[in-house]
């Protein structure tokens, strides 16, 4: 049951703002020119002037032009003369002649308000100056404007200073936004008296303290970019609040659930605590509620269940805990449910599969048991599901084929077991499919091969047999693909060998065959590559040199033979070079010795020959350099000795002869070394 709760100008702000970096609440406004046809083109009030209050009006405006820049006097080139009626770009007039709209938004001006005299613009309804480059404070002598002035927009600019109060003596304005300046200091109580505000932005400054109660005066608001406070309750028009990615702290006031016309509440990003309040239940009109990134803590309140407009929540990454609530299920209109990155355990209701129109379900990171319930088949418009990192159990319901919409499963990091059910072939919309660390078992479906379109597909630390999918690249998507851990025996499928998209392959700790010469090719956006302890055989070919943004290369624990090629210096980007533990022969190229960015150097166990190279000793960033268990010979170069970032140097079971370089008694980093 939903609280009720009376309305209290007294109750005092518990919420601070501590700067105020990007405080945001409005409904979607097209342009603030879209105010000034709302506002402009209602009858003006009847004035007389005199030709007198005319020409100081026209000297107001000219006074503060020659102040302003030279290129700002360049493009108010058209005010000259005595009358500013008279076709002045950004100026227009009452039939009286007097000004009573001055329009220089996005214009580029530059320089201050100081030399403009405001007491000379008396029938002033709309100012507007945002979007410029206008700079120091506002004038204190901004409070003898106009009187009658509805409109005053000052945001976007570089003003600086405190918010003068001589602002509360226009008392006609209904917008009035400062935001996207400089100005520090706190919102003064003055705002209390502009009573027909109905948009306030002060968002995006620096300022601070707390929010002045006298906020709670403002009844006609119903846009406040500013920050939350118990005054809220009076605020009894407001439709959406934006209050995300400050600094707010404290628990959501029960006074929350007085703001009964609310549609749009987002209070995420900030440091909030405690519980989300039984009174958020009030507001029945809520289609969004954002309270994710927060420390909130204690389960869903089960008054969430009677926001049946809504089709945004977000409640992830905060404390939450205990079940996900069946009433979820009555929710019919939601979109998206983010309740991921929480405490939550228990099962997944099969009241989930009541949500017809979702399209986003992140239940990940959580403590959730049990199966993936077969209900989960009703949401045919789902095109996100994150489950991973919970402890779910069972097998993938075959009944998963039917999300034909489905971009991307994550079901990671689970207790899952057996086979992957044949209906995953239905899902050829999926560009990333995560079943890594599971118990999964058995042969990857031929039926995957419809799945064209993938670019993530992740199988490592399963138990998965038999051959990886022969049209893993076919649509020349893939960019990652992890199979770390699995007892797949195949060759490696020929449209992975030409998946020239792959960005990081892990393929190590498998049963993997074939040539390695043969298996793979040249691949333009390869970063990182891991073909370790396989049962690759051949000989190294030179095109891994044109994989030219390789920085993780590891082929270690294989079957490889043949010479090292030389054509491996060009790969200029590689960080880490893996063949230790195969049966490579011949000598360590040189120019190994030219990889800039090289950190570790791993050819251990293997058959190498002749001398280390000298060059080897250019490898500025080198850390670890294992080149034991070989059959290198001749003398240890001195050149070593300028590896001075060297933490780990093992050159054992080699036939070096000679002395050791003194010079490797100067390298203050070396943790490891083993010279036997």
């Amino acid at each position: 049951m939903a609280h009720e709760y009376p309305s209290s100008y007294s109750l005092l702000s518990r919420l601070i703002i501590t700067p105020c970096f990007f405080i945001f609440l409005l409904f979607p406004l097209s342009s603030i020119s879209s105010f000034h046809v709302i506002f402009t083109s209602t009858s003006a009030p009847t004035i007389t002037i005199s030709k007198v209050e005319q020409d100081q009006e026209a000297l107001a405006l000219l006074t503060w032009k020659v102040n302003l820049d030279n290129q700002t006097q360049v493009l108010l080139s058209s005010w000259f003369g005595r009358n500013s009626c008279h076709h002045w770009f950004g100026v227009a007039c009452h039939r009286s002649g007097s000004v009573f709209d001055l329009n220089l938004q996005n214009c580029g001006l530059r320089g201050t308000l100081q030399n403009l005299n405001f007491s000379s613009l008396p029938n002033l309804l709309t100012l507007n100056l945002s979007n410029n480059s206008l700079h120091g404070t506002i004038p204190t002598n901004i409070g003898n404007i106009s009187k009658l002035i509805t409109i005053l927009d000052f945001g976007s600019n570089h003003f600086t200073g405190v918010i003068p109060e001589q602002l509360g003596f226009l008392t006609s304005l209904s917008f009035l936004s400062l935001a996207s300046n400089n100005f520090r200091g706190s919102i003064l109580p003055f705002i209390g008296n502009l009573k027909n505000l109905t948009i306030l932005h002060l968002y995006k400054n620096e300022l601070s303290g707390s929010i002045p109660q006298e906020i709670g005066l403002l009844s006609s608001l119903n846009h406040l970019k500013l920050e939350i406070n118990n005054l809220i309750g009076n605020l009894r028009n407001l439709t959406t609040l934006y209050l995300y990615r400050n600094k707010l702290s404290g628990s959501i006031p029960q006074e929350i659930g007085l703001l009964r016309s609310l549609n749009d509440l987002e209070l995420s990003n900030n440091n909030l605590i405690g519980l989300i309040p039984h009174s958020i239940g009030n507001l029945r009109n809520l289609t969004t509620l954002h309270l994710h990134t927060n420390k909130l803590s204690g389960s869903i309140p089960q008054e969430i269940g009677l926001l049946r407009s809504l089709n945004d929540l977000q409640l992830s990454t905060n404390n939450l805990i205990g079940p996900i609530p069946p009433f979820i299920g009555n929710m019919r209109n939601l979109t998206t449910l983010y309740l991921h990155t929480n405490k939550l355990s228990g099962s997944i209701p099969q009241e989930i599969g009541l949500l017809r129109s979702l399209n986003d379900l992140g239940l990940s990171n959580n403590n959730l048991i049990g199966p993936i319930p077969p209900s989960i088949s009703n949401l045919r418009n789902l095109t996100t599901l994150y489950l991973n990192v919970n402890k779910l159990s069972g097998s993938i319901p075959q009944e998963i084929g039917l999300l034909r919409s489905l971009n991307f499963l994550e079901l990671s990091f689970n207790n899952l077991y057996g086979s992957i059910p044949a209906s995953i072939g239905n899902l050829s919309s999926l560009t990333y499919l995560g079943l890594g660390h599971n118990k999964f078992s058995g042969a990857i479906p031929l039926e995957m091969n419809n799945i064209t379109h993938l670019k993530s597909l992740q199988l490592y630390e399963n138990n998965f047999i038999g051959q990886l999918p022969d049209e893993i690249c076919l649509g020349r998507a893939l960019v990652n693909f992890t199979a770390v851990g699995n007892h797949f025996t195949s060759p490696i499928p020929k449209s992975l060998k030409n998946c020239t998209s792959s960005f990081r392959v892990r393929l190590e700790r498998n049963q993997l065959i074939g040539d390695i010469a043969e298996s793979f090719g040249v691949y333009p956006n390869l970063n990182y590559i891991d073909l370790s302890s396989n049962n690759f055989y051949g000989e190294l070919s030179e095109k891994w040199g044109q994989c030219h943004k390789l920085t993780h290369l590891n082929i270690s624990n294989n079957n490889i033979s043949g010479a090292i090629p030389p054509q491996l210096g060009r790969a200029t980007q590689l960080q880490r070079l893996d063949l230790s533990s195969n049966h490579l022969s011949g000598k360590i190229p040189k120019e190994l010795g030219i990889l800039p960015l090289l950190f570790e150097l791993l050819l251990t166990n293997n058959d190498l020959s002749g001398s280390i190279p000298l060059k080897l000793g250019k490898l500025a960033d080198l850390q670890t350099l294992d080149l034991a268990s070989n059959n290198l010979s001749g003398k240890i170069p001195k050149q070593i000795g300028n590896l001075l970032k060297l933490s780990s140097l093992n050159l054992s079971g080699n036939r070096f002869v000679d002395s050791i370089p003194d010079e490797i008694g100067k390298m203050h980093r070396l943790g490891s070394l083993d010279l036997s």
